[in-house]
């Protein structure tokens, strides 16, 4: 005999999405499309709460595995904390870890700051591996250049970024390359805010670095390697107090992270050249 739905799950079908529902569903359905158009595809993984937001929708959208490679691109001065984190969630999360390292300072562009010895090293891993798509865990609330992104970014080749000839995106039809060379940077977070990152892990209960949580006063906002990022004033030393916290500042995410106090110019020359 039929059994009628339990009415927990009816009820369940009949309420209406949430905002955090509607993001969570549009980055499920960025991630599949570019599983199925893009092979080979990598996942980058900064250790950071985005990119491991990112990683959590991964593993919702393919039923609890990741099916492309976990990137992090090491600059060898990540927080200790940073590396204990990595080690531990990529073993629990049963993922496919794949570590490269960056080129020395001296290798790279003077006028540019530091941190374009990532671009470095994730172009030298992007070609010795063939990669098609590359997802990355940006947001344009972040930072501005970000915001001129696209879902389905075309990085020509040798990883240009055209930031003035972008391809349309309308009814989400997403680009992909034709070119030799070229790849497509996929950017699943992309309309997603800060606030709503820390509400989905708390929804979710998502394991994130322990520097974000305040400690005597000061916590990280935003971490990247630690001779150019700096704790914040804080006391938020929960996900709640965190959120509490975000929707009373006025403070820039990125205000601890030396490489934003550059010039915009500065920045995105980054980018154009592969940045993350």
């Amino acid at each position: 005999m039929h059994q009628p739905p339990h009415p927990s799950a009816a009820l369940k079908a009949a309420l209406p999405m949430t905002d955090l529902d509607m993001l969570e569903s549009q980055s499920v359905f960025i991630l599949r499309e570019a599983y199925r158009r893009l092979k080979p595809t990598a996942l980058l993984w900064s250790l950071g709460k985005d990119s491991t937001v990112m990683i959590w929708l991964a593993r919702k959208a393919f039923l609890g595995r990741v099916p492309f490679p976990a990137v992090h691109v090491d600059t060898g001065k990540t927080f200790p904390e940073m590396y204990d984190f990595r080690d531990r969630t990529a073993r629990d999360w049963g993922l496919d870890l794949i570590i490269g390292d960056c080129p020395p300072v001296e290798a790279i562009d003077p006028s540019l700051p530091p941190a374009a010895r990532k671009s470095a090293g994730l172009a030298a891993l992007i070609d010795r591996h063939g990669w098609r798509g590359v997802i990355a865990g940006i947001r344009r609330d972040e930072q501005p250049t970000r915001a001129k992104e696209r879902v389905f970014s075309p990085r020509g080749a040798g990883h240009r970024w055209d930031v003035r000839n972008q391809p349309p995106e309308f009814w989400d039809q997403f680009a992909t390359p034709i070119e030799d060379g070229a790849h497509v940077r996929v950017h699943p977070l992309l309309a997603w805010r800060e606030i709503d990152i820390w509400r989905y892990i708390e929804r979710e209960n998502i394991p994130v670095v322990e520097l974000y949580f305040a400690r005597d006063g000061k916590r990280y906002r935003s971490l990247g390697d630690q001779d150019i990022t700096s704790p914040i004033e804080s006391n938020a030393a929960t996900v709640p107090e965190i959120i509490a916290e975000l929707r009373e500042t006025r403070a820039p995410e990125r205000a601890g992270r030396a490489m934003d106090h550059e010039s915009e110019d500065s920045f995105e020359r980054l980018r154009v050249g592969g940045y993350l």
